[in-house]
């Protein structure tokens, strides 16, 4: 273990990826009035569809609960809307602030849908697109109730640009200081996809708003059907990987050429990734841009005709990781990820996230890595990204978070708790291929 000077100085940690949600009847009071009919009857359905699932799985032995952590679905659900109950729960976890994404079904959202897909061409789509900014309007008010503790991500949608920018302009005026998710373009939606240039003028209010645009791992992912065995497993092997696609399709379209203040983070995709991923990226630009022959230049030539950097250089300028229950095989490739590139998150409130065990898995994790650089990872690379205030966070920091000190000094595995043994975060020796 490296050497280290003595502090007893509380870390600020911040995690980069929690989720939130209002319950499903409480997005009514957020909807155009001419839309509530029609939302008491799709409320209705979801309780059906909500109450049939449940059966189904009682009946098979599983449970609906969203985290691992005793108590009744209803109770553990209010994980995502109880303003309250998630401040002293991660209090008590160690983490005084946090980024919010989305997590419960918005509006006029089919019961199949992901909190992070765009509603496909000709879905009811005026009613889903307000069901998007009901979710907006309902964190405004959860992001108000500890405003500098929280940094609430907007959803947007695809189809329509004008609405879309507009929507970024007006979450940039109510403090939704998160950003923008990206909503996903999976090749069966009937979108465009991210390279196409009608989408220019999002990345361009979202880069003059100073607001982030984030990816998180969800969205993209194609419609695998729910009538075949493999269906879901299939979702899970190549989840990420539709997620980390958003990154090649904004590199090689530009968008990072033409928006050099743009802020792009993808979250809870995985870390070892990226190496590997840029190191083929760089090869592939290297013959496209400067090769005299060969199919890589006549093919994508046009692609980087205006890259004026590699895209190892735009990563390290403009892209960000939210490493969510970062494991303990991860932290060694900080430094050729990016020390100023990651971020870490708790995936607070799912089951694979690190609550209740936060203050093990940092313990686990970081144990022996420069206090410095742990603090650029837990606290400062975030603050900075999201804008979240250090010196107001700080007291409450001397008030529930680890010690330096105590992080430093590490945990060995035989301390982790057996129920704790879930997260990926604290499983020391999960391989990092295809993270």
């Amino acid at each position: 273990m490296a050497d280290q000077t003595s502090t007893a100085e509380h870390h600020i940690v911040i995690s980069a990826d929690t989720h939130c949600g209002a319950d499903l009847r409480s997005y009514k009071p957020y909807l155009e009035k001419k839309y509530h009919d029609d939302f008491d009857v799709w409320a209705d359905h979801m309780e059906q569809q909500a109450e049939a699932m449940a059966e189904r799985m009682a009946a098979g032995g599983r449970s609906m609960r969203n985290v691992g952590i005793d108590g009744d679905p209803a109770v553990d659900a209010d994980r995502n809307f109880g303003s309250e109950r998630r401040l002293r729960e991660q209090e008590a976890d160690g983490v005084v602030a946090a980024v919010l994404f989305p997590n419960t079904q918005p509006p006029f959202a089919p019961a199949a849908a992901t909190a992070f897909e765009a509603p496909p061409l000709g879905d009811n789509y005026a009613h889903r697109w307000a069901g998007l900014q009901a979710h907006n309007r309902w964190l405004v008010d959860l992001v108000a109730d500890a405003p500098e503790r929280r940094a609430g991500i907007a959803q947007i949608n695809l189809f329509d640009i004008d609405a879309a920018v507009q929507e970024i302009e007006w979450a940039a005026e109510n403090n939704l200081r998160g950003g923008i998710l990206l909503p996903g373009a999976p090749p069966d939606s009937g979108l465009d996809p991210h390279y196409a240039a009608k989408y220019d003028r999002i990345w361009a209010a979202c880069a003059a708003n100073d607001l982030p645009l984030n990816c998180h791992a969800g969205g993209g992912s194609p419609n695998y059907g729910d009538h075949f065995p493999a269906s879901l497993a299939m979702f899970m092997l190549e989840v990420t990987w539709w997620n980390q696609r958003a990154t090649w399709l904004l590199l090689f379209s530009g968008v990072f050429e033409r928006h050099p203040n743009l802020k792009f983070v993808t979250t809870e995709s995985g870390t070892a990734w990226v190496l590997d991923t840029l190191q083929r990226l760089d090869e592939f630009y290297t013959r496209m841009k400067f090769g005299k022959y060969g199919s890589e230049t006549v093919i994508g030539g046009m692609a980087v005709a205006e890259m004026s950097m590699k895209p190892s250089e735009y990563w390290q300028r403009q892209c960000y990781i939210g490493a969510s229950f970062l494991r303990p095989i991860e932290i060694g490739l900080r430094h050729s990820v990016g020390m100023g590139n990651l971020m870490w998150g708790s995936d607070y409130p799912h089951m694979e996230g690190s609550h209740p065990f936060t203050k093990q898995h940092l313990k686990l994790t970081f144990g022996g890595v420069p206090i410095e650089e742990t603090t650029q990872i837990l606290t400062t690379n975030t603050a900075e990204i999201y804008k979240f205030d250090l010196k107001r966070l700080a007291p409450l920091a001397e008030q529930f978070c680890p010690t330096k000190d105590e992080i430093f000094a590490g945990i060995t595995y035989a301390e982790i708790p057996e129920e704790a043994k879930s997260c990926p975060g604290l499983q020391p020796h999960a391989q990092i291929q295809g993270s």
